[in-house]
């Protein structure tokens, strides 16, 4: 008799052990070093990934812990398993995530005069604050037709491109971001994405002289030419410590800052410009 949170699906799913296989090697341990981490026998665990052992709910998670899989790919782990996922995929729109939204709202909106967003595990915006928004002028409507994705948004020839003063640099640093993600999150739509993005072309023009206090590998300066004058930003990103929300999890917050005097000054009159809050 099936245990209570056993499901029976037809569903055609990979087995268990073509998963855990899968993310053994993309996190780059063999069995014995896997089987350490996790407490159990090398045995026991080459069992379970050829299939001759099944795996208690319990040693699924533990293996997912040790492996650092997302929560998304542990729904689909605990399911191979013959177990029900237990993680949920809630929208920021749902009544119960309201407390969320309202909380990433407000951490967005109390950055201003500097821009922010928060976007999903595909880059596709999902809130910002009003500085953000005001970025988005001149950009084709094309790019802004559906869900906007930030990073064609910002490399697309049609976007921003051509207003980045350091837009070779700033798309390495776009593609190492997307290379370190996908190698986390072993992400198909990601990886998609990426090779979307290779094809843009760089820039035209000469890379710019090193910025006074620059730091490359530490800081990563933003030059964005504007009617006002050229802004130089600097960015952090923030991501939920302990989520049991996928949406949650996958949700990450771009914070921008003047990287210098000037560009304080810009981004100070441009939100003095903007309509108040509702």
């Amino acid at each position: 008799m099936d245990t209570p949170n056993k499901i029976r699906s037809s569903a055609r799913l990979a087995s268990l052990g073509d998963h855990l296989r899968h993310w053994r090697r993309l996190r780059r341990l063999s069995q014995l070093e896997l089987a350490s981490e996790a407490d159990m026998s090398t045995r026991h665990l080459s069992c379970v990934e050829t299939g001759r052992a099944n795996a208690s709910r319990e040693l699924v998670i533990r293996l997912c812990d040790r492996l650092n899989v997302p929560l998304r790919e542990r729904n689909r782990w605990l399911t191979s398993a013959g177990y029900a996922p237990m993680y949920k995929s809630l929208s920021l729109d749902d009544p119960s995530m309201q407390a969320a939204r309202k909380a990433v709202q407000h951490l967005l909106d109390r950055h201003e005069p500097w821009p922010a967003v928060a976007f999903d595990r595909h880059w596709n915006m999902v809130l910002s604050n009003r500085m953000a928004q005001a970025f988005l002028t001149g950009i084709d409507p094309s790019l802004l037709d559906g869900p906007l994705n930030l990073l064609r948004i910002s490399l697309h020839p049609k976007g921003l491109a051509p207003r980045i003063l350091n837009l070779d640099q700033w798309r390495e640093h776009l593609f190492e971001r997307l290379r370190l993600q996908i190698q986390a999150t072993g992400d198909d739509g990601l990886a998609a994405l990426l090779s979307e993005l290779q094809a843009y072309p760089g820039s035209p023009e000469p890379a710019p002289p090193a910025l006074e206090g620059e730091h490359p590998g530490v800081l990563m300066p933003f030059l964005l030419r504007t009617e006002a004058g050229l802004l130089h930003l600097i960015s952090t990103t923030t991501v939920f410590g302990s989520p049991t929300d996928i949406t949650l999890q996958e949700l990450a917050l771009e914070t921008f800052f003047p990287g210098d005097d000037a560009s304080s000054t810009m981004l100070q009159a441009m939100a003095a410009s903007l309509p108040a809050m509702p």
